[in-house]
């Protein structure tokens, strides 16, 4: 049986290094909690709150984050594996050691987020707002941007062989220096209106 969570204050709590499987929490407030070293399987957090929190070195297995708010929240070195952060919104949160795998990440927002050199392939972007986004250097192997907001992002040097575009993408996007293959080469040149024969 789930455990469920709801309405729960967890503010300045020190959880480190807990292991929780099967969990669930609605509404609950993490600000500023201590999450290093967190272990959670199959677990769901909906709407919760981790502004301020402390997540660097935590593992997430099959787990999802759904409509949750993170506001300078520290990711170092934690990993996602097979889960989702469907709707979820990231402002000034530190993510350059981020280790996502199988991971969705569809409607997220994430403008302005610092993602360089992240490995991210296959990681579904659907619908999600980049704007400003840099993500150079990124490996994006067939990664999904489907309808997702890419407005002035910074794509330089990234692998895109194999990704989804949509056309305006393609157009509001910093693409200078990315690695395409010859469909999103083709997708690019008739984006910018350029007939090809």
């Amino acid at each position: 049986m789930t455990d469920v969570v709801v309405g729960e204050d967890f503010r300045d709590a020190v959880l480190t290094d807990q292991e929780w499987e099967g969990r669930s929490f609605e509404r609950c407030d993490f600000t500023d909690a201590d999450l290093t070293g967190l272990s959670t399987r199959n677990c769901v957090f909906t709407e919760c709150v981790f502004t301020g929190a402390d997540l660097n070195d935590s593992t997430h297995v099959a787990t999802a984050f759904r409509s949750c708010t993170f506001e300078r929240t520290v990711f170092g070195k934690s990993t996602l594996d097979g889960s989702s952060l469907l709707g979820s919104s990231f402002v000034d949160c530190r993510l350059r050691a981020w280790r996502l795998r199988e991971t969705d990440l569809t409607l997220v927002g994430m403008g302005r987020a610092d993602l360089r050199g992240l490995d991210l392939r296959g990681i579904r972007f659907r619908e999600a707002n980049l704007t400003d986004c840099d993500l150079r250097r990124c490996d994006l192997r067939e990664a999904d941007f489907t309808g997702a907001r890419l407005r002035g992002a910074r794509l330089a040097e990234a692998d895109l062989r194999d990704a989804r575009l949509d056309a305006d993408a393609l157009v509001q996007a910093n693409l200078r220096g990315a690695r395409v293959d010859t469909v999103l080469a083709l997708s690019f040149a008739a984006a910018h209106g350029l007939r090809i024969d």
